[in-house]
C-alpha cells in the first residue's frame, strides 16, 4: 500500500503565498474603486490617488442615482441581461444538439456560419447594423437592442455547446430514439440535464457581456427609457471635463449586482466550469 505523500511546508507556504497575491490583485481595485466613490473630485484630483477621503461624501449615491436615473437604467439593464441569457443558452444547446447529433448535408455549413461570426468584431458591423435596425422600424426599441444582443451572442455559445454534445455518448441518444423518443423528447430530457457545466459557462460570459456592455445600446437607442447602466455611467465624462468621483460612484452601482450575482450561483459557476474542464 502507498502511503500519501508527503508536502513540504515551503511548498503550501509558497501556494499560500501565491493565492494571497492573487486574492490582493482581484480584490484590491474593488476596493479602490469603492474608496474613490466617496471623495469629491476636486478632493480625487489633488489628493494622493492612495488616499482615503478628507471627508466622506456619502451624498454621491443619491445624487448619482437620482440624476444619473440609475433606477431606470438598472432595471432596463436586468430585463436586457435576463432575456439574453434566456435565449442563447436555450438556443445555443438546440443548435449545438442539432449539430453535433443530427446528421444533415447542410450541417457543416451552417456550423460554419456560426464559427465565422465569432472572428467579426462589433465595430465592423456597426453601421450596418444601425442601418438594418433603423430601416426595420426598430431603432430606440427595447426589441432592436435585443436582436443584436441575442445574434452577437450566439456563435461563441454555439461553439461551446456543439463541441460539449459531442462528447455525449451516440449510444445513450440512439436507445432514447429507440424507446421511440423525438428529437425534442430527447434534448430537453436527456441532452438538456447533461448540460448544466456547459449553461453555466455560457450563462457566466452573455451576463457579464451584456451587463456591460456599452457601444450597441448607445448607438441603437436615443431615450434614457431604455438605456442601460453602463451609458448612465459614460454622462459623468463629458468632452472638456469628467466628474470623476460621481462616475466612480456610478461604476460600484453597477458593480453591486454582478457581485450579487456571483454571491448567489458561485457555487454553480464553480462546478460549472470545473465539469466544463474536465469534460473538454
Amino acid at each position: 500500500m502507498v502511503g500519501k505523500r508527503r508536502v513540504s511546508p515551503f511548498a503550501v507556504i509558497i501556494a499560500y503565498t501565491v493565492m494571497a497575491l492573487f486574492t490582493i490583485l482581484a480584490i484590491y481595485p474593488i476596493f479602490w474603486l469603492v474608496i474613490q466613490s466617496f471623495k469629491t473630485t476636486t478632493d480625487y484630483l489633488t489628493s494622493s490617488k492612495l488616499a482615503f477621503p478628507t471627508v466622506w461624501h456619502f451624498a454621491n449615491y443619491p445624487f448619482v442615482w437620482r440624476v444619473g436615473r440609475f433606477g431606470t437604467l438598472m432595471i432596463n439593464s436586468v430585463f436586457y441581461t435576463t432575456i439574453t441569457v434566456s435565449f442563447v443558452v436555450v438556443l445555443s444547446l438546440m443548435a449545438g444538439f442539432a449539430f453535433s447529433k443530427i446528421p444533415f448535408r447542410v450541417t457543416p455549413l451552417l456550423h460554419g456560419l456560426f464559427i465565422i461570426g465569432i472572428l467579426i468584431t462589433l465595430q465592423s458591423i456597426l453601421v450596418p447594423l444601425f442601418l438594418m435596425v433603423n430601416a426595420a422600424g426598430l431603432f430606440n426599441t427595447r426589441l432592436g437592442v435585443l436582436i443584436p444582443y441575442i445574434g452577437l451572442g450566439l456563435p461563441i455559445a454555439v461553439y461551446l455547446c456543439t463541441e460539449f454534445v459531442k462528447g455525449i455518448p451516440s449510444e445513450l441518444l440512439e436507445s432514447a430514439r429507440i424507446d421511440g423518443s423525438g428529437y425534442l423528447r430527447t434534448f430537453f430530457f436527456i441532452v438538456l440535464p447533461m448540460c448544466v457545466p456547459v449553461m453555466a459557462t455560457i450563462g457566466i460570459i452573455t451576463f457579464t457581456g451584456t451587463w456591460n456592455e456599452f457601444i450597441l445600446v448607445n448607438v441603437l437607442t436615443a431615450s434614457d427609457a431604455i438605456r442601460t447602466i453602463p451609458v448612465g455611467v459614460a454622462r459623468f465624462a463629458g468632452a472638456l471635463a469628467t466628474d470623476f468621483s460621481r462616475q466612480f460612484t456610478g461604476l460600484v452601482i453597477g458593480l453591486i449586482p454582478i457581485l450579487i450575482f456571483y454571491g448567489i450561483f458561485r457555487n454553480h459557476i464553480t462546478r460549472g466550469v470545473a465539469a466544463g474542464a474536465v469534460k473538454g
